[in-house]
């Protein structure tokens, strides 16, 4: 057994070692990946939390695709003459300094020039990122005279198209509420789907917004009922579908290359459910990874 974990660290070790190579470039030394392997080569790595991508020529000249603002502050968008120079004039017009539509492009011109080129990428490629967290909430959509708070805990799988740091996704979300059995006998579990819009992108930190926008409730209560002048305690249940329309905010912010901690302030309003006088007082903090 002791065998075949070492041999497994070895082989993990040396593709790890191979997966990218030293490379001198106008006087600096950089590690990058090959991404894409053909008559042009697309070779990139992240270098001070910064991406950065570069092409090789079949005579082996690398030129880095470099995309600077100028003194207006507007994007140069050096990097499409700089691809159209390398494929003969091939239309960059529509190419983003993104890895996806990089991978397309140049493998396109790649399938051009030999009839034996095969993609190694799939055009569309979904990035999956799991979260589990925790919290507090008051609730603010179910009636709360007290405004008591209770724990809140749950899990999240979000899904977006694209290598990089989605600016869109959609998720779906379970969570559950916990009573407070002697000031707030209520608990609630919910499934959610909704959407993410992150306004704040950069490799290190996000800012986002987003909405849910179909949710599922299985909730439990503990009410007073009147019978013949005596007030009874009764529990009861109930199933509840809503299209509710519930906004938050939250932020991302990276802990390792696959992995975020996400700061949420959730429920802040809905555009179809009444807030019961108290404002949202709903945070979670969790971890998230990317699978």
């Amino acid at each position: 057994m002791r065998k075949i974990l070492f041999l497994m660290c070895f082989v993990l070790s040396y593709s790890t070692l191979t997966a990218q190579q030293s490379y001198s470039i106008d006087g600096e030394t950089i590690q990058l990946k090959t991404e894409v392997d053909g008559k042009l080569d697309l070779l990139w790595n992240i270098i001070d939390n910064e991406y950065r991508y570069f092409i090789k020529t079949s005579d082996g000249s690398i030129k880095e695709l470099v995309n600077t603002r100028d003194d207006n502050d507007n994007y140069q968008e050096q990097y499409k003459a700089t691809l159209e120079n390398a494929t003969s004039g091939m239309s960059a017009s529509k190419v983003n300094l993104t890895l996806p539509s990089l991978i397309s492009y140049i493998e396109d011109y790649n399938k051009s020039q030999d009839s034996n080129f095969e993609s190694t990428h799939s055009k569309s490629k979904a990035q999956l990122r799991l979260m589990v967290f925790g919290g507090i909430t008051n609730s603010p959509f179910v009636e709360n005279p007290d405004n008591v708070k209770t724990p809140l805990f749950g899990a999240e799988l979000e899904v977006s198209e694209g290598r990089e740091s989605p600016r869109h996704s959609g998720f779906f979300q379970v969570r559950h509420v916990l009573e407070d059995k002697d000031e707030f006998p209520y608990s609630t579990t919910e499934l959610s789907l909704g959407y993410r819009f992150r306004f704040v992108k950069s490799r290190g930190f996000n800012l986002f917004a987003d909405v849910k926008a179909a949710t599922l409730n299985f909730s439990k209560a503990t009410i007073a009922v009147a019978n013949s002048g005596t007030v009874m305690l009764e529990e009861v249940t109930d199933t509840a579908f809503d299209v509710p329309f519930i906004f938050g905010i939250g932020a991302d912010i990276r802990v390792s290359d696959k992995s975020f901690v996400t700061i949420g302030y959730n429920q802040l309003f809905a555009a179809f459910l009444d807030n019961q006088d108290n404002f949202s007082t709903d945070f979670t903090v969790g971890y998230k990874m990317q699978l």
